[in-house]
C-alpha cells in the first residue's frame, strides 16, 4: 500500500505576507491552490487592531482546506490555513504558533518581517516565504532570513499587484526565487515541493564523487568571478548547491555541473548565494550594549587627544554592521572629554553589497532593529527609506576586499568580524585569526559573533566577554602568516573622505611642532633646529647663520647638507648615535667661516619625542665652545710635523672606523625595518587604492549631481516656457473673447482688461494702475466704485442688468478676485451684452401670450394635460417584463388609480368651462380629476394603451356629467405633439366635441 504524504513528520510551512490590495491576491492564490498538498499556510497581514477580522471567512470561500484564526500555542498542521488575529505579534517555535502583545508602537510594528524571521530560525529549509500586494517594505528583511536558511522565496509580480510597494522592495533585496502573479504561484510551489520530497532522502553530500564535483564547481566559480570557496565549510556549500538544484529540478551533481558549464548566469547566481549576506543593524543588541558600556569607555579614555582610531569590519555585507559600529563609537565619543577621530573600514567580497553599503539607504523596516532615538539622530527619512546621515557616513570607507587572499589592514584598534568565520572551515580559520592578530595594535579589540571562537588561535587573544565573544589582543611577537599571500589586491578600496597616511602624518607633525614651539618659547635654550628622522629641518629656533647655510644646487633642508665646513662629519655622527641610543649626544668641531676664520662649536643632539607615525624627532643645539685655540696652538708648536700628521691620520682613521661600524649596524637595522615596512606599504597601497576608488565614486557622484542640476535647469527652463505660453494664451484669450472683463486690485485700480471693455469704458493700455473712479462708463445707473467696495467688504457677488446710452442691455457681474492661496486681491467685473437674449426672451413671452389667447378663446372645448409621469411609470413596467398592458391592468385595477393620479391638468380653455357649466376655471380644475376617476376609467385605459403603443393621436367617445349633474356625451380627440420625432407627453391636448344624442352604450 502506498504511504500517504501525511505520514511525513516534516512538511513545508508557507508564510504569506500581504497588506493593501492583498485580499484579492490571497483569494487568487488559494483559488488556484489544490487541497491535500501537505502544506501548511500561515497568512500574516496588516489588520486594524480595533476591529475583528473577517479574513478567515473570506478565504474559506476560496479553498476546501480549513481556515482558522490563530490562537496562542496552536500547533501547525498540514492542509490548514492559519490567519493572524488583529493586534498581535506572531512567531513560531517548534511548529507551535505563539501570539504576544505588540512590542512596538503600531507605526513601528512589522508583523510580516517578525514572523518571517521566526519561521526561518525555526524551520530552516522547510520555510517558504511569499510576499503579495501591499505598501511599504514589511517582509523584505524577513525574506533575506528565509533565503539564508535555504528556504524558498516567492514574490508577486509588480504589474499584477494593486499596490506594488512590498513586492518592489522585496524584489530589490535580490532574494526572490520566483516572481509570479498570485494565480500562477501554486503550480510552481507544488512543483518545487514535490521535487524536493523526491530527493529528500538522498542529499548531495551522500552522492558519489561529491568532492570531485564540488571541486569542479569551485573551479567554474573561480574562473568566472575570481572567488575561491574551496575552504568554506562543506555542509554550507552543499546546502546552497542543493537548493539551486531543487529550483532547477536537477537530481544529481553531474547534471548540475554540466548545467553550470553551459550557463554563466547560474554561476553568477550560485556565487551570490554563497556570499550569504545576512545582516542587520545591532544584531544581538546585548552584545553591542556590552561593547559600548563595558569595553569601549576604558579603551577610548586611554587614547591621546586627536588620536585616529582605526576599525575594520570584514564581511560587512550591505553595511549594517559597519554603521552599527560607527553609531556606538559616536555615542561613546560623546561621553569622553578629549577628541578622537574614528575611521572604519567596511569590506566584503560581494561588490554589489558594497555598493548598497556606500549608498547608506535602507528600508524603513530597520526601525525594528534601530530604536527611535538613534533613527532620529543618525538617519534621515526619505520616502519609504532611511538614509544614514553624513556625520556617520564620513566615518566609514567601504571597499571590495577578499579577507582570504588580499592583504589585511594594519595598525588597527578594533576588528568587528561577526558571523563570518562560521562559514569558514578550520583550515581557513587558522589562517584568518593570526592575520587579525597581526593587524591589531597592542591591546586591540576583536569582536566576533556569538557562534564563533578563536579555536586553536586562542593564545593570540584574551577573553573580555565569553558570552558575546569580545577579545583583546595578546602582546605576542607575530608576523603575517606565510600562507597569506601579500600581493596587490585587484579590488581597489576607496572613499572620498578617507585621510591618506601622508595627510595623517602631516597632521601629527603639525601638532608636534606646536608643542615644541610652546616649550621653546618659555625656555632659555641656545639656537637650535628640530629635525625629523631623515635629518630634515622642520623648525628653527634662534639665529643659526654662524653654523648653517643653504647648500649649493637643488634646495635642501637637510641639516647635514646645510652645516658649515668642519661641522658635517661630527654632526652626522652625533645624529646617528642619538638615533640609535635614544640619548643625548655632544660633539665638538671647528667651523670654518667663508672669510677663512675658524672657531670651535659644541653641538648637542637630543631626541625629543617618539609619537605615533612621527618618529625620530630630534633637537640639534649649537653653542660656541670655550676659547681653547691658543692652548692647542702652543702644544702644537712643540710637536714635530710628523706627529701632527700622525694625529690627524689617526683621528681620521678612528672616525672612519666609527662611521663604518655605525653604517653596518644601521644597515642591519634597515634590513629588518624594510621587511616590516614592505608589508606595511602593501597594506598602505591597498588603502591608497581604496582612497582612489572612493575618489572615483565621488567623481561619479559629482557628475551625477551635475546631471541632476542640468535636469533641474532644463525643468526650470521648461516651466519658464510654459509660463510664457500661458501668458500668450491669456493674451489671445483676452483679445478674442466677446465678453468685456475688467480686473481691479484691492484699491480699485485697473490691473487688466479685455478689448471689449473699451466699448463701455474708454480705456487704453496706459490706464493700467489708475483708479476706476477716474473713468466714466456708458452704462446708466451704476456706480462701479461703490459696488466694488461693497463686494470687497461682504465678499458676495453682485449681479444686475443695465442699459447703455445706445440701448444695449448688459448683464453685469462683480466677483471677488481670489488667488490660488485663497487671498482676496481685488475684483473681477464682467459686462455681458445680452441684448439679443433679451429680444429672444421678449419674443418667447409674446409667443406664449398668443398661444394662450388662441387656446383660451378657441370655440372647441380643450384641456392640456401632462402625461410625462405616466409615461415614465409605463416605461418602468416594461423594464419589469410586462408585455401585455391590458392584461396587467385587468389583474391590477389599483394601478389604474395610481396612474390616474399622475396626470396633471395644465390648462382648460373658456369653451370647456362653459361645456361643463362651471362658474370658473379653478372650480373646474378641481372637478376634472374626479371625472377621470369616476366616469372616464375605460377612456383613461384607452389613453394608457396609446402611450404604451407610442401612439400620438387617438379618438374615442365617452359619457360623463357636467358639474351640475347633467349627462354629457363627448367625442374626444387625444393628441400628443411631436418634436424631432419624439412624442412630448408633457403637453397632451384633449379636444372635446359634444354629441347631439346620448348613447347609453358609450364607455364610461
Amino acid at each position: 500500500m502506498k504511504k500517504k504524504l501525511s505520514d511525513h513528520k516534516e512538511f513545508p510551512i508557507v508564510a504569506i505576507g500581504a497588506s493593501a490590495g492583498g485580499l484579492e491576491a490571497l483569494q487568487q492564490f488559494f483559488k488556484a491552490m489544490p487541497s491535500d498538498q501537505e502544506l501548511a499556510f500561515i497568512v500574516v497581514v496588516h489588520l486594524d487592531p480595533k476591529h475583528s477580522s473577517l479574513l478567515p471567512e473570506l478565504l474559506q470561500k476560496q479553498t476546501p482546506n480549513k481556515v482558522v484564526q490563530i490562537a496562542n500555542g496552536m500547533p501547525v498542521e498540514p492542509n490548514r490555513i492559519y490567519v493572524i488575529p488583529p493586534n498581535k505579534s506572531l512567531s513560531i517555535f517548534n511548529k507551535k504558533l505563539q501570539l504576544t502583545e505588540l512590542e512596538f508602537p503600531r507605526y513601528r510594528h512589522l508583523p510580516i518581517d517578525f514572523f518571517f524571521r521566526s519561521l526561518a530560525q525555526d524551520q530552516g529549509d522547510n520555510a517558504i516565504g511569499i510576499i503579495l500586494s501591499g505598501t511599504g517594505s514589511d517582509g523584505s528583511l524577513g525574506l533575506t532570513e528565509i533565503k539564508a536558511a535555504n528556504g524558498l522565496v516567492m514574490v508577486q509580480d509588480e504589474s499584477s499587484a494593486q499596490y506594488n510597494g512590498m513586492p518592489k522592495n522585496a524584489i530589490k533585496t535580490g532574494s526572490a526565487d520566483y516572481i509570479l502573479p498570485p494565480g500562477e504561484m501554486p503550480a510552481q510551489l507544488i512543483q518545487y515541493v514535490q521535487f524536493r520530497r523526491g530527493v529528500q532522502g538522498s542529499p548531495i553530500s551522500q552522492q558519489e564523487s561529491t568532492d570531485g564535483f564540488l571541486q569542479k564547481i569551485f573551479f567554474l566559480i573561480r574562473s568566472q568571478t575570481g572567488h575561491d570557496f574551496s575552504l568554506y565549510k562543506k555542509n554550507t556549500i552543499c546546502r546552497r548547491v542543493e537548493r539551486r538544484m531543487q529550483l532547477h529540478q536537477i537530481k544529481n551533481m553531474a547534471d548540475y555541473v554540466s548545467f553550470l558549464q553551459k550557463n554563466e548566469q547560474e554561476v553568477s547566481t550560485l556565487t551570490n548565494e554563497l556570499f550569504i549576506g545576512v545582516t542587520s543593524f545591532f544584531r544581538d543588541p546585548e552584545a553591542y550594549d556590552i561593547l559600548q558600556q563595558k569595553i569601549l569607555p576604558e579603551f577610548l579614555n586611554q587614547k591621546p587627544n586627536d588620536y585616529i582610531l582605526r576599525v575594520w569590519v570584514p564581511g560587512c555585507s550591505t553595511g549594517e554592521e559597519a554603521y552599527s559600529m560607527a553609531i556606538i563609537f559616536q555615542e561613546c565619543l560623546d561621553n569622553i572629554s578629549h577628541h578622537i577621530n574614528v575611521q572604519i573600514f567596511g569590506t566584503d567580497i560581494n561588490e554589489s553589497a558594497i555598493d548598497i553599503a556606500r549608498r547608506g539607504l535602507y528600508l524603513s523596516s530597520i526601525n525594528v532593529d534601530v530604536n527611535p532615538d538613534r533613527l532620529k539622530r543618525f538617519f534621515i527619512k526619505e520616502d519609504d527609506n532611511y538614509r544614514v546621515k553624513k556625520s556617520i557616513r564620513e566615518m566609514l570607507v567601504f571597499a571590495p576586499h577578499n579577507v582570504i587572499k588580499d592583504p589585511p589592514f594594519t595598525k588597527l584598534d578594533v576588528i568587528s568580524c561577526r558571523n563570518l568565520l562560521i562559514y569558514f572551515g578550520p583550515e581557513l580559520q587558522k589562517k584568518i585569526l593570526p592575520s587579525f592578530h597581526y593587524s591589531l595594535k597592542e591591546d586591540g579589540i576583536m569582536f566576533l559573533g556569538p557562534s564563533e571562537t578563536t579555536g586553536q588561535s586562542d593564545h593570540f587573544f584574551t577573553v573580555l566577554d565569553k558570552k558575546w565573544k569580545i577579545y583583546r589582543r595578546n602582546n605576542l611577537a607575530s608576523a603575517i602568516p606565510r600562507s597569506m599571500t601579500l600581493r596587490e589586491t585587484p579590488y581597489p578600496i576607496s572613499n572620498d573622505d578617507v585621510k591618506t597616511p601622508s595627510v595623517t602624518q602631516k597632521t601629527e607633525e603639525l601638532s608636534i611642532i606646536q608643542l615644541v614651539e610652546a616649550i621653546l618659547r618659555h625656555s632659555t635654550v641656545p639656537p637650535c633646529a628640530i629635525i625629523d628622522g631623515q635629518s630634515n629641518i622642520i623648525y628653527v629656533h634662534g639665529k643659526l647663520g654662524k653654523y648653517l647655510e643653504p647648500a649649493e644646487g637643488k634646495i635642501s633642508v637637510n641639516i647635514v647638507d646645510m652645516a658649515h665646513h668642519g661641522l658635517k662629519l661630527e654632526l652626522m655622527t652625533a645624529i646617528r648615535q642619538a638615533a640609535q641610543t635614544k640619548k643625548k649626544v655632544q660633539k665638538k668641531a671647528g667651523s670654518i667661516q667663508p672669510d677663512g676664520s675658524q672657531f670651535s662649536v659644541k653641538m648637542t643632539v637630543n631626541p625629543i619625542l617618539e609619537y605615533s607615525s612621527v618618529a625620530g624627532l630630534m633637537m640639534v643645539m649649537f653653542e660656541d665652545a670655550p676659547p681653547e685655540a691658543q692652548l692647542k696652538t702652543a702644544k702644537s708648536k712643540s710637536l714635530p710635523a710628523t706627529t701632527k700628521e700622525m694625529e690627524a691620520l689617526q683621528k681620521q682613521l678612528d672616525f672612519t672606523k666609527e662611521n663604518l661600524q655605525t653604517t653596518i649596524e644601521e644597515l642591519e637595522t634597515s634590513n629588518e625595518e624594510l621587511k616590516s615596512t614592505n608589508e606595511e606599504l602593501q597594506s598602505t597601497n591597498e588603502e591608497l587604492q581604496s582612497t582612489n576608488e572612493e575618489l572615483e565614486t565621488s567623481k561619479e557622484e559629482l557628475q551625477s549631481l551635475n546631471e541632476e542640476a542640468a535636469s533641474v535647469n532644463a525643468e526650470l527652463q521648461s516651466r519658464i516656457d510654459e509660463l510664457q505660453f500661458a501668458n500668450d494664451d491669456m493674451k489671445n484669450l483676452f483679445d478674442s473673447t466677446q465678453i468685456a472683463t475688467l480686473f481691479l486690485d484691492i484699491n480699485g485700480c485697473i490691473r487688466r482688461f479685455t478689448p471689449k471693455v473699451k466699448e463701455i469704458i474708454n480705456l487704453a493700455a496706459v490706464d493700467i494702475g489708475r483708479p476706476i473712479a477716474h473713468f466714466a462708463s456708458a452704462l446708466s445707473g451704476i456706480n462701479l466704485t461703490a459696488i466694488t467696495s461693497h463686494v470687497l467688504k461682504t465678499l458676495e457677488k453682485h449681479e444686475s442688468e443695465l442699459y447703455d446710452d445706445k440701448g444695449h442691455c448688459f448683464f453685469v457681474r462683480i466677483l471677488p478676485y481670489r488667488t490660488t492661496n485663497n487671498v482676496i486681491a481685488g475684483v473681477v467685473i464682467s459686462f455681458e451684452n445680452i441684448s439679443l437674449r433679451k429680444k429672444a426672451e421678449q419674443a418667447v413671452i409674446d409667443s406664449e401670450k398668443r398661444y394662450k389667447s388662441l387656446f383660451d378663446f378657441s370655440p372647441a372645448p380643450m384641456l392640456e394635460n401632462d402625461f410625462s409621469d405616466v409615461e415614465q411609470s409605463l416605461h418602468e413596467l416594461r423594464r419589469q417584463g410586462i408585455t401585455d398592458l391590458s392584461e396587467y391592468l385587468a389583474k391590477h385595477p389599483e394601478v389604474v388609480l395610481e396612474l390616474s393620479q399622475l396626470v396633471h391638468i395644465l390648462h382648460i380653455n373658456n369653451a370647456a368651462v362653459r361645456l361643463f357649466k362651471a362658474d370658473n376655471k379653478e372650480k373646474l380644475l378641481l372637478g376634472v380629476p374626479e371625472l377621470f376617476i369616476r366616469c372616464w376609467t375605460q377612456s383613461f385605459i384607452t389613453q394608457l394603451q396609446a402611450i404604451w403603443d407610442r401612439n400620438g393621436k387617438i379618438s374615442f367617445d365617452c359619457q360623463c356629467n357636467d358639474l351640475q349633474g347633467n349627462p354629457l356625451a363627448l367625442s374626444v380627440q387625444w393628441v400628443v405633439p411631436s418634436y424631432d420625432d419624439q412624442l412630448n407627453y408633457a403637453n397632451a391636448i384633449m379636444v372635446l366635441t359634444p354629441l347631439t344624442q346620448h348613447n347609453p352604450g358609450l364607455p364610461l
